[in-house]
């Protein structure tokens, strides 16, 4: 299940549509409008095989690791929100939940900087 935040904007949630992403988005689809950070990681820990992306650079956190959902903070321009969340979608370390789960990815130009589940440092995944 792809969760968008609140804060990817409309036209960038019609855009992964249109790419046949199915996703929700919190405040609309799931949730209500508002819902803190700290109800956002019980709503994803109660979800099902949950990915959730957001702009919020507060989730690139390594304390938030946790097996049964996947972070990810986009640090690209909003207009760019859904063309690079489909972009690590489709990146071959990244494209099935299973190598997601457990993850805290900050999504750049440049590649992915992320935290693995049980990893002491800082990893980095280059774009193909």
């Amino acid at each position: 299940m792809i969760i968008l935040d609140e804060n990817i904007p409309e036209s960038q949630r019609q855009q992964l549509r249109t790419w046949r992403i199915r996703v929700l988005q919190i405040g609309d689809e799931i949730a209500r409008k508002g819902i803190q950070d700290s109800e956002i990681i019980t709503l994803l820990i109660s979800s099902s095989s949950p990915t959730f992306f957001t702009r919020d650079d507060d989730f690139y956190r390594p304390s938030l690791r946790h097996n049964r959902y996947c972070l990810v903070q986009l640090d690209v321009v909003a207009a760019e929100s859904a063309h690079y969340a489909r972009k690590l979608l489709r990146h071959p370390d990244w494209n099935i939940y299973a190598r997601r789960r457990g993850r805290i990815a900050r999504v750049t130009h440049l590649g992915i900087p992320c935290w693995n589940m049980h990893g002491v440092a800082e990893e980095f995944t280059a774009w193909r």
